[in-house]
This record gives structure tokens, C-alpha cells and sequence, in this order.
């Protein structure tokens, strides 16, 4: 069977996280040595705020034309485990009768 790629809105969306976080990594390092006042230690939320945006664009974009998962494989059935039988106490000794 061949993989097809799913090509609907969100799954495109989806596949934008990764190179939008590395080019906004990449210009706050930039904007870390072309100036002074902004380091990265100071800009470092706005990576926090393109996964936002990327992530509620994925949530708001349609799936039609989504390819659904393959089915899952069948599991191997693992044999049920019964706890072990405790055999019952032995009987307290008797004291001898006089």
C-alpha cells in the first residue's frame, strides 16, 4: 500500500510548526546581535507565542479531504493473569490435655 500524504488545511498547518519555530529562533538571534537593548533572554516568549498561533490556526482550519490513520494493527492478546492461589493457614497447634 502506498502512503499518501494528507493534504488537508490542518495537517498542512500542522506541518508549519517545525519551520516556524526555527526561522523565529533564527531572527531572535539575529535581533540579539544587531542590537543592544534586546537579547534573547528577554525575547524568547515570542517562540512561545508562534506555537500558539500555529496551533490555533491548526484547531480552526477545516479537515475536509482529511486521510484518517491506517487502522491499527491487531494486538497479540496477552493471556490474562490470575493471582496466585494462597493455600489456607495451617491450623494452630493444640495444647497436649492433662
Amino acid at each position: 500500500m502506498a502512503y499518501s500524504r494528507c493534504r488537508c488545511q490542518r495537517c498542512t498547518i500542522r506541518g508549519l510548526m517545525g519551520p516556524a519555530v526555527l526561522i523565529t529562533i533564527g531572527v531572535l538571534f539575529l535581533i540579539q546581535q544587531t542590537t543592544w537593548r534586546f537579547g534573547f533572554w528577554q525575547t524568547w516568549p515570542i517562540i512561545l507565542l508562534v506555537i500558539g498561533a500555529i496551533k490555533l490556526g491548526e484547531a480552526l482550519a477545516s479537515t475536509e479531504g482529511h486521510i484518517g490513520a491506517q487502522p491499527p494493527m491487531p494486538a497479540m492478546q496477552q493471556p490474562i493473569m490470575q493471582p496466585p492461589v494462597m493455600p489456607p493457614p495451617p491450623p494452630p497447634p493444640t495444647a497436649p490435655r492433662v
